[in-house]
């Protein structure tokens, strides 16, 4: 079968995140079983516009936004006798293919946006504009896909887009697995109390909450403080430096950056508990990643992190979405020795639920059945 994927963004991506892993895995286990995958994306400077990586063929045209859902388009009227499966990829807006595209198609969402419209990165007064259309848009959106069957990674996501209109039976959840390099696993954890973040530094992410409750712990004892992860945009980062200083903060935490997997990995075993204070998420692969660690999470109640995370087995949910409970939260975890190393095998234990073979194997049958349907 020849399948073609549509998405803004692919792996290599600078502002590649978890949705462009999880697709990456998923289209690697369909060229593992005899399928050919092509993923169509935007073109982005220093990355090539053909290449293959592990079987998968990349093309990328047109630049974000507008532009790369036109070239996708075109890619497919001139290419679609080739095509059998469409895959329409959400990143707040899709490529619109229930209007063009007659053959078997599956949408990808790992979350609506919502109110994340409303913290996008641009500058006032635009930010309000684009934020507000958004918004109010997006529920339009899914009008054109009442009749395109769903995947999507955890319950939370399922029953948002559910609440756009899509039908329950055509959504099928899939969890996400996870990859973890044990070989840069340190052998203990560092000798201050850590606590880290990772993630783009973006406001729908939580950097700016994350930042605030590590002011509260810096007064509640010594602790270290990491942040793994480039801001979403370079203005932003400036302001989250600025934040740092207002703070106090300034030499306390490290800025890491973006790190390659093997570090972030060793990071991660090194770090006493991974803090995840986001908005909204599909899911929330970066807390799986941590309790694979033996790093429990401390996270928002939040969607899809209240999937990710089971609450008092691999980590902790705050009640309240603020920083002083997220900071109360961590203090209560790390005041009980004893009840620390209960939710650390907890963490490990709830990974092993996760395994890409697993999931490959799920979306694998899915794709079968929906091609095989028309």
């Amino acid at each position: 079968m020849n399948i073609l994927v549509f998405s803004w963004r692919d792996i290599k991506h600078p502002k590649a995140g978890g949705a462009e892993q999880v697709m990456h895995e998923h289209a690697k286990g369909w060229v593992q079983v005899g399928h050919k995958v092509t993923h169509f994306s935007a073109k982005m400077e220093g990355l090539s516009n053909n290449e293959i990586i592990d079987g998968v063929k990349f093309i990328r045209s047109g630049y974000q936004y507008l532009g790369v859902i036109i070239s996708g388009l075109f890619y497919y009227i001139k290419n679609r006798k080739n095509i059998d499966l469409v895959i329409d990829e959400f990143h707040g807006i899709p490529f619109f293919t229930p209007l063009y595209v007659k053959k078997p198609k599956l949408a990808v969402i790992q979350e609506v946006a919502r109110k994340v419209w409303l913290l996008n990165p641009l500058p006032w007064p635009l930010n309000w504009v684009v934020g507000i259309i958004g918004f109010l848009g997006e529920p339009f959106i899914f009008l054109f896909y009442k009749s395109t069957p769903f995947i999507t990674g955890s319950n939370s996501a399922k029953e948002a887009v559910s609440k756009f209109g899509i039908p329950l039976k055509n959504i099928t959840v899939v969890p996400h697995g996870v990859i973890v390099n044990k070989g840069k696993m340190a052998k203990r954890k560092a000798k201050v109390k850590t606590i880290v973040y990772l993630g783009v530094l973006s406001r729908d992410k939580g950097i700016e909450d994350a930042i605030k409750c590590f002011k509260i712990l810096s007064l509640n004892g010594e602790f270290q403080f990491w942040v793994i992860g480039r801001p979403e945009t370079k203005r932003y980062g400036e302001k989250i430096k600025g934040l740092v200083l207002k703070s106090g903060l300034n030499g306390k935490i490290k800025f890491f950056g973006f790190v390659p997997q093997d570090k972030k990995f060793k990071l991660l075993s090194k770090a006493h508990i991974l803090i995840n204070p986001s908005a909204h998420e599909g899911w929330g692969l970066v807390n799986i990643e941590a309790n694979s660690m033996g790093t429990p999470v401390v996270a928002y109640s939040s969607a899809g992190l209240v999937d990710s995370v089971k609450d008092g087995v691999s980590g902790l949910i705050c009640s309240l979405n603020n920083t002083e409970n997220l900071a109360e939260k961590i203090l209560k975890m790390l005041d009980n020795e004893n009840y620390y190393k209960e939710l650390q095998m907890g963490s490990i234990n709830w990974s092993k639920n996760f395994s890409w073979r697993i999931s490959r194997g799920l979306s694998k049958t899915l794709i079968e059945k929906i091609a095989n349907e028309i």
